[in-house]
């Protein structure tokens, strides 16, 4: 047997905080090019135009992803109220449906709110207020309580939402998006999720011009500016919840047009950014851009992510097996002799509540995958041995048996 065969492999969780710009996968490649490990994957896409938490697992660490991937989530996003996108979000081409302007609960008290239905996607909004095309005519008026009074009677719970057509749900075997970009029409079903928390966190007026911001400098044309209402809001939900969707949903109830201009992700499951006991074990990174020539012979610029510390840091902040494990599902404490039980394939009796550490694993919701699966430590040691399940009502079970530590 080789010397690096008999090397105990690295493993762990790694959360890194991903910068704008760059994809999920540009973060995987530059974790795996530090630790020079091919073994790297993450537990849940995030858009190159949203930041934040990304749960990196690397060696044995890549076993735990399919049960992080499950757990709820919690993201900050802004939504622009008076505009529409063709992808739900800034990447779109933006198209103004009514301009509308927020004031304080006396001067919007004979606005009244009438929900549109959410029966399909159609972005053809109905407009009493304003002209069709958005240019002139009067104003829609919207207050706070009412934008909050929309979120908790439809969109807070559980509800059905249809996913953007810009989404990567598969449709015949190929991503939604895939076909949209065609100019083909995508019809997506609407699928159960859970909305725990729907909090608005301030609102905005703003002004912007051929539906983008002015303070970007990012302006095309000199055409007249299209009042607008930012929203700011706090969401909590289970997996499988698409942000933009509930962007464009919010303002097709309040019948003005919506979409998202920023996301960020707070929250997966147990690896939340405000936690103070991730604080110093988060990783930064940031988007660089890269001059390539591709096979075409064509020289592209494209961004990558390069991480803010190096391998030794980096191995510093990660997480170990135990680690992540107690932030991810229930954890068990077995003995040496459980352990070798384990390893020939023999299941264990069920432990007493008593033995069983669940107050660590995260939230999954209704369908979450972690419901009965638990990890099996040495308490002594430390080291995770692997995953179980129920057999029986008596018994335990291995799902993964991880390689004895050297």
């Amino acid at each position: 047997m080789s010397k690096k065969s008999k090397q105990r492999e690295l493993s762990g969780l790694l959360v890194v905080d991903k910068p704008l710009g760059v994809t999920s996968h540009d973060v995987v490649a530059a974790v795996r090019g530090e630790l020079h490990m091919r073994r790297v994957g993450h537990a849940g896409t995030l858009d190159p135009q949203a930041s934040g938490v990304l749960v990196i697992g690397f060696g044995h660490g890549t076993r735990l992803l399919n049960y992080i991937v499950d757990h709820t989530k919690t993201y900050e996003a802004t939504i622009r109220l008076g505009q529409t996108s063709t992808t739900d979000d800034s990447e779109g081409d933006i198209t103004t449906v009514a301009p509308v302007k927020l004031v304080d609960g006396a001067e919007g008290e004979t606005a009244e709110v009438v929900p549109a239905p959410l029966a399909d996607d159609s972005r053809h909004l109905p407009d009493s207020t304003s002209d069709s095309d958005g240019s002139s005519g009067s104003v829609r008026v919207l207050t706070i309580e009412q934008i909050e009074q929309v979120i908790k009677e439809h969109l807070t719970g559980d509800i059905e939402q249809v996913p953007s057509s810009y989404s990567a749900v598969r449709v015949n075997g190929r991503h939604a998006y895939e076909l949209a970009r065609q100019g083909k029409t995508v019809e997506l079903d609407a699928r159960p999720v859970t909305i725990s928390e729907f909090t608005v966190l301030g609102a905005h007026n703003a002004e912007v011009t051929d539906g983008l911001d002015a303070e970007n400098n990012e302006i095309k044309t000199t055409a007249s500016a299209t009042l607008v209402v930012d929203v700011d809001v706090r969401i909590s939900c289970s997996t499988g919840t698409y942000i933009r969707s509930l962007g464009r949903d919010l303002g097709k109830l309040l019948e003005v047009g919506g979409y998202l201009t920023k996301l960020r992700r707070m929250r997966v499951g147990k690896f939340d950014l405000a936690d103070p006991q991730l604080a110093e074990r988060v990783v930064t990174a940031h988007a660089k851009p890269h001059t390539f020539t591709n096979r075409e012979g064509v020289k592209l610029t494209l961004n990558k992510a390069v991480l803010d510390v190096d391998a030794d840091e980096l191995k510093r902040r990660s997480l170990t097996m135990l680690e992540a494990a107690q932030r991810t599902m229930p954890t068990i404490p077995i003995t040496e002799a459980d352990t070798q039980n384990l390893r020939f394939g023999r299941r264990l009796p069920m432990p007493s509540s008593d033995d069983v550490n669940a107050k660590s694993h995260a939230n999954t919701g209704k369908t979450g995958r972690t419901d009965g699966i638990a990890a099996v430590y040495l308490p002594q040691t430390g080291e995770v041995v692997g995953i179980v399940e129920p057999a029986n009502k008596h018994e335990l079970k291995s799902l993964v048996i991880f390689p004895q530590a050297k």
